[in-house]
């Protein structure tokens, strides 16, 4: 699997939103799966991105600490429109990667695109998105990989796979993007701030 020619051929962010604006306006989405479902959701999540896009800060301590990487990074996004965690995440991502534009550069991909690289990036070979891969050089392997969804996020998950007879689908949706929502993408960016710590290490 060549990530160097993967990542060539990606979006940056404002050639995902500008995708996305433009399938929804043909009655699409992305990945191979069209339905309405998809399409409502798709819908659902652009407000989300949009809202995110306008009020996600990063601490100028954050954009420091971030400048002070000795490493210039590839990150590689393996996501879609249709993914309430995509929707939530990946304006979050993008603005670190433009917070520091000479560290990190950016690029978005749906997972349907290269058969098989999400599950090669996953634990246990799972199709969860999104997932990021972190590199540092393309036609290497990634330093490490980061999610489907923050910590605090992923637990609220686990939690109702573990309570589905107790919890609804729909009040675990409720849950999972009120507590986005309190958090304004900090869980987020300090994680993936800790990540590139970690990388500078390697």
């Amino acid at each position: 699997m060549n990530l160097e020619n993967i990542f060539a051929t990606a979006y940056s962010y404002q050639e995902y939103r500008a995708l996305v604006d433009k399938l929804v306006a043909e009655g699409k989405t992305t990945g191979d799966t069209q339905n309405d479902r998809l399409l409502e959701f798709t819908k659902l999540n652009i407000q989300r991105m949009n809202r995110i896009d306008k009020t996600v800060q990063l601490s100028q301590e954050t954009i420091s600490k971030l400048s002070q990487s000795t490493k210039s990074y590839k990150w590689l996004l393996i996501g879609d429109a249709w993914c309430g965690d995509c929707a939530q995440i990946i304006p979050v991502i993008n603005k670190i990667a433009e917070s520091v534009p000479d560290k990190i550069i950016l690029k978005i991909v749906s997972r349907d695109t290269h058969a098989g690289l999400v599950e090669k990036y996953n634990p246990n070979g799972s199709k969860s998105i999104p997932r990021l891969l972190i590199l540092e050089k393309l036609y290497e392997e990634p330093l490490t990989t980061w999610g489907p969804r923050p910590k605090p996020a992923q637990d609220i998950m686990l939690n109702w796979k573990n309570n589905q007879d107790t919890i609804t689908w729909e009040d675990f949706e409720k849950s999972l993007h009120l507590w986005y929502a309190k958090d304004k993408g900090q869980t987020i960016i300090n994680e993936l701030v800790a990540v590139i710590d970690a990388c500078e290490k390697k």
